[in-house]
C-alpha cells in the first residue's frame, strides 16, 4: 500500500493514506448512499407499478436499475463535492473520501461514469422522456441542490427536495411514455414530505451542521421555529397523501390508511412541538421526540406508496 496526497476539501490538501488497488468494495458501495436509494428505487417502483399499461418485466427492472444507479451516481458526486464538510461532521467524517479510503477524483469519474451510463440504458430500454427526466434528477441533485442551495440557504431541503421526488415520475415515464396528474401528485407527496423528514433530522444534527457552515433552518432560524415548520409541512402533507384517493385513482383502502398515516404524522409532529424545551427551542430529552418523528416519517412513506402499489396490484383487473 503506498501513500498519496488527495485533496482534504476545496481548501487545501492533506497527506492521507490511500490505496487505490486494494480499497474495499463497501467503500464503492457507501459512495452511491445505498440507504438513500432504498427509498429511491422503493418510489420508483411505485410508480412503475401503478401506471397504466404494460412494460416488459425484464425492461422493467433495467428501468429500475437505471433509476438506482442514477441514485447512486448522484450520492457520489455529492461526497465528491462534500467532501470538506464530510469531513468535520461526525456522522459523515467516516465516509470513504474524507477518511481518504477514496480519492476525490475516483469518485467523481466513478459518479459521472454511473449516470451517463444510467441514462443511456435507460432510454434505449424504455423511451427518450424517462431517460430524460433522470438525466434532470441527476443534474438537480448535483447542481441545484449540491452545489447550489445546500451551503447558501436554509430553505436548502425544501427546494432540493425536488431531487429525491421524481423517481415515481421516472417509473410511471418509463411504462406510459407520459407523464399525467397521478405522477406529479406523487411527486408532490415526497416533495412536501421531505422538509419535516430531514428537519426532525437536523434538530439533533443542528452542531454537526453548524459546524460544518450547513445553514439547515435549526441552525438560521433556531430550533423553534424548525419545530413549526415540521407541524406545518405535516399538516399540508397529511391532505396531499390522499389525493390519489380524492381523484378517483385509488379506493377506500389507501384513502383509510392514508388517513391514519398522515393523522399519526401529525401527532409525531405535534410531539416535536410540545416537547419540553430550553428557551432556545432545544430539547431537554434528548430529542426523542425529534427521533421519533424522523423514523416515523419514512414508515409513512413506505406505508403510503407500498399501499398504493399493492391496492393497484390486487384490485385492478
Amino acid at each position: 500500500m503506498s501513500d498519496s496526497v488527495i485533496e482534504n476539501g476545496k481548501g487545501g490538501a492533506a497527506p492521507l493514506p490511500v490505496s487505490y488497488n486494494i480499497s474495499e468494495v463497501s467503500d464503492w458501495v457507501a459512495l452511491l448512499k445505498p440507504r438513500v436509494m432504498s427509498l429511491v428505487v422503493f418510489s420508483a417502483v411505485a410508480g412503475l407499478l401503478v401506471a397504466p399499461g404494460y412494460l416488459n418485466p425484464v425492461l422493467a427492472v433495467i428501468a429500475i436499475l437505471c433509476i438506482a444507479v442514477a441514485a447512486g451516481a448522484s450520492g457520489a458526486i455529492n461526497m465528491w463535492y462534500d467532501r470538506d464538510i464530510d469531513a468535520v461532521m461526525r456522522r459523515t467524517a467516516r465516509r470513504p473520501i474524507p477518511a481518504g479510503r477514496i480519492a476525490p477524483d475516483a469518485a467523481l469519474a466513478f459518479g459521472i461514469l454511473l449516470g451517463v451510463g444510467s441514462v443511456v440504458v435507460m432510454a434505449f430500454a424504455t423511451n427518450y422522456l424517462a431517460a430524460a427526466v433522470l438525466a434532470f434528477s441527476i443534474l438537480f441533485y448535483v447542481v441545484v441542490y449540491t452545489m447550489w442551495l445546500k451551503r447558501r440557504t436554509s430553505q436548502n431541503i425544501v427546494i432540493g427536495g425536488a431531487a429525491g421526488a421524481f423517481p415515481p415520475l421516472i417509473g410511471w415515464a418509463a411504462v406510459t411514455g407520459d407523464i399525467t396528474l397521478v405522477p406529479i401528485i406523487l411527486f408532490a407527496i415526497i416533495f412536501i414530505w421531505t422538509p419535516p423528514h430531514f428537519w426532525a433530522l437536523s434538530l439533533w444534527a443542528h452542531e454537526d451542521y453548524a459546524k460544518a457552515g450547513v445553514p439547515m433552518l435549526p441552525v438560521t432560524a433556531g430550533a423553534r421555529e424548525t419545530r413549526k415548520q415540521i407541524l406545518v409541512y405535516t399538516l399540508a402533507l397529511a391532505p396531499l397523501g390522499m389525493a390519489p384517493w380524492l381523484i378517483g385513482f385509488s379506493g377506500p383502502v389507501y384513502g383509510g390508511i392514508a388517513a391514519l398515516l398522515g393523522l399519526n404524522f401529525i401527532r409525531h409532529a405535534v410531539a416535536v412541538l410540545r416537547e419540553s424545551q430550553d428557551e432556545t427551542g432545544r430539547s431537554l430529552e434528548g430529542d426523542k421526540a425529534a427521533k421519533k418523528c424522523f423514523r416515523f416519517s419514512l414508515t409513512y412513506l413506505f406505508a403510503l406508496f407500498a399501499v398504493l402499489a399493492a391496492e393497484k396490484l390486487i384490485l385492478s383487473p
